[in-house]
């Protein structure tokens, strides 16, 4: 198996007749999924998503893919098909579209129209194309098949790419489920055929490659959930996915067949839920769903309340509701219940919701004690069986963090894929097929960019290593004025201390400290504020880390009169 080495540089220029396949997003993290495909000198992008901030990432919002390298060829992009409608998949879109607004949009019905939707808000009007499984479509060089996949969300594809270097078939987010709610199984006939024509490189779906058997199917989780309403006592609160519509469906169905009513809180799940019943994909008998507006006027018992937050993300209404931050407040007797699995990494935000919600009262149940969700994504053997039908002469893992990416190359492994022809690569790292051979010959940038608010880009690693500490140590801020003929204090220093758990009147030793520190610069004709500064910083951090163990974050300010 091939796998990339830090020391890789940029890739050569494409030989004629190659193909090259880069991943910007979705590998070795779950999330911000997106893949440039070039051939002849013309780009076709598979997904763009975003990837959701983690703990050590401070007051950001959304992480995109790096568009760098392609941000000088944006009138080389032929199209951007979106395999399905998930925010790891179609959430980056909109950025990418502000910088050229009329990229071609490739999907199915329901996927285009939450992207549209999504766009609206950002006063962008795309050019899509809607297209169906088992239609074809030329963008430019790339001769493309759509075949119909099952995943927690309507409508998914995968996608199989034809050019004169071969056939690339991309899964897109799948899973084998046989007795899917909408009855659309994932078309495992197209991919025997595409096998018999012989493809020349699959790149797969790796989210659950360590998990051994097959996922059960989604509707094995009804009589769970209706098991929950039968029991439930007063209210009940599901958080799900805005774009979970067959867990939706569900809930609806059993909201219906006990009596309640359903409400849905969050913009998101209002807008997509909207999107898929006026699409048919969500199924709503008449007089079911109501505002929330109107639940005062309902006995609880009748209630039920449908909202996004479980994967604890801190603005989500669910999370909300666990700090006592929203206008539905949690009383002893509400059933929530967390209708999605854990994305890897949200484990303690999720933990801390469910805790902050079992401390008001609720009974909350979740995937670790019942059978309220199954995976959206190809087990194990779902895999295994999947490669001896594809039968790919080259395989490349993708979505997924690196323990799922080398599960799934040994899974393709197993099933006769020579290990020579299994590519293991990282975000950045640029995998060429030539002559039928997938091979890495480089790598381009393909860092995270932060969006924090409006801004899109401007905070930094370093500027996160800054709010990381401002939040663990505090800050400690320095005033000192001096004279700018002499260098000496003239006023200060003032101190003061924020979030460091140090009173400000422990200063007075180390403002000695530093007014003896500055007056013996100013006697060796230091007198160069910046110089200053740096006497002041080093002269506070030792003091601080020799009293209290601790390392703030020491502003100086020096001021020459």
């Amino acid at each position: 198996m091939s796998h990339p080495h830090p020391e890789l540089g940029p890739p050569p220029k494409l030989p004629k007749g190659g193909l090259r396949v880069t991943p910007l997003g979705g590998l070795g993290e779950i999330g911000r999924n997106m893949t440039v495909f070039e051939f002849d000198g013309r780009l076709l992008i598979v997904d763009c998503g975003v990837l959701f901030p983690e703990e050590e990432q401070p007051g950001i919002d959304l992480i995109l893919p790096d568009f760098s390298s392609i941000r000088d060829r944006l009138d080389d992009i032929d199209g951007i098909v979106l395999t399905h409608g998930h925010e790891d998949h179609i959430g980056a879109v909109p950025y990418l579209l502000r910088e050229k607004p009329d990229i071609p949009l490739i999907g199915s019905k329901l996927t285009l129209a939450l992207i549209e939707a999504k766009l609206q808000e950002h006063r962008i009007r795309p050019y899509t194309l809607e297209v169906k499984e088992g239609e074809r479509e030329n963008l430019g060089p790339f001769d493309c098949e759509f075949i119909a996949v099952n995943h927690s969300i309507p409508d998914a594809l995968a996608v199989a790419i034809r050019t004169p270097a071969g056939l690339v078939v991309a899964t897109g987010d799948f899973k084998m489920d046989q007795l899917p709610l909408d009855n659309r199984l994932t078309d495992l006939h197209a991919f025997a055929r595409l096998s018999e024509e012989g493809i020349d490189l699959l790149l797969s779906d790796s989210t659950n490659a360590e998990v051994p058997g097959f996922v059960p199917p989604e509707r094995d989780i009804s009589n769970a959930i209706r098991g929950v309403f039968a029991s439930a006592q007063k209210r009940i609160i599901v958080a799900s996915f805005a774009s979970h519509v067959h867990r939706i469906q569900q809930i609806l169905d059993a909201a219906h067949e006990y009596g309640r009513r359903v409400a849905f809180v969050g913009r998101s799940m209002v807008r997509n839920m909207g999107i898929a019943r006026d699409l048919g994909y969500l199924r709503v008998p008449a007089g079911l769903v109501v505002d929330v507006k109107t639940l005062d006027d309902l006995p609880d018992d009748e209630v039920v309340l449908v909202c996004t937050g479980s994967q604890g993300e801190p603005m989500a209404a669910l999370s909300r509701m666990a700090n006592r931050d929203h206008q539905i407040r949690i009383v002893p007797g509400d059933t929530v219940i967390l209708a999605s699995s854990l994305i890897p990494g949200n484990e303690n935000a999720v933990y801390r919701v469910i805790n902050g919600l079992t401390r008001w009262g609720a009974n909350v149940v979740h995937k670790g004690n019942a059978k309220v969700h199954v995976s959206g994504h190809a087990s194990a053997g779902e895999l295994l069986y999947f490669y001896n039908i594809c039968k790919p002469r080259n395989l490349m893992p993708v979505h997924g963090e690196w323990r799922h990416l080398r599960a799934n190359a040994e899974l393709g492994a197993m099933t006769g894929v020579p290990k020579d022809r299994i590519v293991i690569a990282e975000d950045g790292v640029v995998v060429d097929l030539i002559d039928g051979k997938a091979r890495i010959s480089g790598k381009v940038q393909a860092g995270y960019v932060y969006v924090d608010g409006l801004s899109v880009g401007d905070v930094t690693e370093a500027s996160l290593k800054d709010r990381r500490i401002l939040g663990d140590e505090g800050i400690v801020s320095v005033y000192v004025v001096v004279d700018s003929t002499t260098g000496k204090v003239v006023s200060g220093p003032n101190i003061q201390a924020r979030g460091s758990g140090i009173e400000d009147s422990a200063f007075g030793p180390v403002a000695a400290k530093i007014e003896e520190a500055i007056a013996r610069a100013a006697a060796d004709g230091v007198a160069e504020p910046h110089q200053i500064q740096q006497l002041i910083r080093r002269t506070m951090g030792k003091w601080v880390s020799d009293s209290y163990r601790r390392r703030p974050m020491i502003l100086p300010v020096v001021v020459e009169v």
